[in-house]
């Protein structure tokens, strides 16, 4: 877990409770050492979170005050529970997990009203999953490892006119044009910057090799690339 997550369901736990609560306890919700949790209380309390308690007795948020709910616009909440749904219909499945997980933790600490209007949202991004849509979510899912990597891929791949080719990229970024995704890389083969289309991608495989962040084929100078008239497609 991360530990801005920690951080974040420690300020929680504490949140409206009338007794003080557990080091221990804290520690075994969390997974971690009674170390980290008191490490971490006295990081928050540091930053001006108002947590009284020490180490043996328990923690409590300080007698009337407590810590404002995130403060988000209805219509900035509304962009959020909209986005969340955008991923989890388009993006991989790992993708789609986490935007859910990340809702639920704001759901949380919303007022009431708030909540209701996140619920009442009338814009949607229906979710439906073949077997063929599965096998896609799980493909943007090993691009997007291998980019998080820096893993060598080797393709085989159909350009527009269905002539296959063997690639092997560096893949440096994935984006999503309302309807298909491309794969920004360097491409050996061509010596120069090529986007792909995933759904033209029949099979896919790390070749166990790293790249580094060389500066004249990395992500900025890709973006350049993109930004000065655009790049072939494979």
């Amino acid at each position: 877990m991360r530990r801005a997550d920690r951080l974040f369901l420690i300020i929680h736990a504490l949140r409206g409770r009338r007794t003080a609560l557990q080091a221990r306890s804290l520690a075994q919700t969390l997974g971690v050492s009674l170390r980290t949790v008191y490490r971490d209380v006295a990081d928050l309390q540091l930053s001006g979170v108002p947590i009284e308690g020490e180490a043996g007795v328990g923690y409590v948020l300080r007698k009337g005050s407590d810590i404002p709910p995130l403060m988000f616009t209805a219509n900035e909440l509304e962009a959020l529970v909209v986005g969340s749904r955008f991923v989890r219909a388009f993006a991989g499945t790992q993708l789609a997990d986490s935007a859910q997980s990340a809702l639920l933790k704001i759901e949380a600490v919303l007022p009431p009203e708030l909540r209701e209007r996140a619920a009442r949202t009338r814009i949607f991004a229906p979710v439906w999953r073949d077997q063929e849509r599965e096998d896609f979510a799980a493909l943007i899912d090993r691009l997007h490892a291998a980019i998080l990597g820096n893993q060598v891929l080797r393709l085989e791949y159909r350009d527009e006119g269905g002539n296959p080719s063997t690639r092997e990229i560096e893949p440096l970024c994935l984006s999503f044009w309302g309807g298909k995704w491309t794969l920004g890389a360097w491409c050996r083969l061509r010596r120069d910057f090529r986007n792909f289309r995933p759904d033209r991608i029949d099979t896919c495989a790390p070749s166990g090799e790293t790249f580094a962040d060389a500066g004249e084929r990395n992500l900025a100078a890709y973006l350049r690339a993109v930004g000065t008239g655009g790049l072939d497609l494979g």
